[in-house]
């Protein structure tokens, strides 16, 4: 019997010996399942990440084949420049002005869908509609709507006694104008991921609520937003990042006026390379957008991990 045994685990091992061998990343497999996911990633951002980087370090006109290198150049002028902390101010106003409404309009919309018995698909799908507009489409539909004379906000602000500026052209109001239109077409978006996080909240919690007399206010308090705090802080850093690449509809609108106050940094880096022509500069305005989204994405991510639990 202990030669039966000892044959019976020398095949085991054998066997998994021969698993190991299977399963071990072989150049094939490495191919496969390694090297040919990787080539997309790698054409379309890692060598255009390095090459961009290489560029920020020269005065390239975008135009001449040649250029010269000058090192830090670029970037000490960048932080010194006036315009760019001026677009960086916007960018931030511009990314906590949007993001916080959307959240919040979102996850309001998605309470009250949630109250809904009969055609609670076709209210979604009408609230979510604004976000499969195109940008550009939806821009200039509120671009009229924003005139200060015919447009129908001013007529309704007029109906209510109040005289309505003129939006676009007032650089008191026209960063304000930009964030009103990018709320109406992400909120809908957020409302959705919201609607199918709160669909998943067990049932029983409620009940407990129920008989324990909870109103309203304390069911969001305790129930809806803890449970819904990871769809709350993955939808902060999509919307981050999305405020930081808003670009269509402050072409359409304001093109960046008036006097600067709609100017964003990615409105600052299409300037510097497709109208000043100083590709050196332009790249290092993207680089330091990167290095920003990746700081807002980590300090998010951080605190994802503190929270959720």
């Amino acid at each position: 019997m202990d030669n039966v045994k000892s044959v019976t685990k020398d095949q085991d091992n054998n066997r998994k010996i021969k698993d190991i061998k299977r399963n071990s990343l072989n150049v094939p497999n490495f191919i496969i399942y390694i090297l040919i996911p990787l080539l997309p990633l790698l054409v379309f951002w890692f060598i255009p990440m390095i090459i961009s980087l290489m560029i920020s370090f020269t005065d390239w006109d975008y135009i001449s084949p040649k250029f010269n290198i000058i090192g830090l150049k670029n970037y000490s002028e960048i932080l010194k420049s006036s315009e760019f902390w001026q677009a960086l101010k916007n960018t931030i106003l511009f990314g906590f002005g949007t993001v916080c409404p959307t959240l919040i309009i979102g996850f309001l919309m998605a309470l009250i869908i949630e109250k809904v018995k009969k055609g609670k698909d076709i209210f979604q799908g009408f609230l979510f509609s604004p976000w499969i507009t195109p940008m550009v489409a939806m821009s200039i539909v509120w671009s009229w709507m924003f005139r200060p004379s015919v447009g129908l906000i001013n007529y309704c602000l007029k109906i209510l006694g109040i005289n309505g500026p003129n939006w676009l052209m007032d650089s008191k109001y026209a960063l304000i104008a930009v964030m009103i239109v990018t709320v109406w077409k992400t909120a809908g978006w957020a409302m959705l991921y919201y609607s199918d996080a709160i669909s998943k909240i067990p049932k029983d919690l409620f009940e407990v609520c129920n008989l324990e007399g909870a109103n309203s206010l304390q069911k969001i308090k305790y129930i809806y937003f803890p449970l819904t705090i990871k769809t709350t802080l993955f939808l902060g850093i999509i919307s981050l990042i999305n405020s930081i690449q808003a670009y269509d509809q402050i072409s359409v609108l304001t093109r960046g006026g008036p006097a600067g106050s709609t100017r964003t940094l990615l409105y600052l880096f299409y300037q510097m390379a497709f109208e000043q022509f100083n590709m050196g500069k332009a790249t290092t305005i993207a680089i330091i957008m990167v290095i920003i989204t990746g700081i807002l994405a980590s300090i998010m991510f951080y605190m994802q991990k503190k929270l959720v639990k």
